[in-house]
């Protein structure tokens, strides 16, 4: 890495969701209960993707509208969603009301 690059973080935002595990074709009488593994990993997934988006997003509403509007975000639309359900991705879903928001204004 050159001093010219610039330092990257690990992407988060790239981490899908858990997918299940693959159906085996035998059971073992010792296998672990693979559908409650995968129910767990997806709630701990949920969890940290909800505790990222407050890391992020909310200390963005100390910051004064016209700031918020040059990062092309909205206090109403972060607020909105930080509402949302746990089960409901709150980054993915502003983003996608951003661009429905951009889109809209295109017309």
């Amino acid at each position: 890495m050159s001093q010219y690059e610039p330092l990257r973080q690990p992407n988060s935002v790239a981490e899908k969701r858990p997918i299940p595990p693959p159906k085996p074709d035998f059971f073992m009488p010792a296998m672990p209960p693979l559908g409650l593994i995968h129910k767990l990993e997806t709630k701990w997934w949920e969890y940290r993707r909800r505790r990222q988006f407050r890391q992020r997003f909310m200390p963005l509403l100390a910051k004064d509208d016209h700031m918020l509007e040059d990062m092309n975000h909205r206090r109403d639309d972060i607020l909105w969603a930080s509402r949302l359900p746990l089960k409901e991705d709150a980054e993915q879903t502003l983003e996608n009301r951003r661009a429905s928001r951009k889109a809209a204004q295109r017309r």
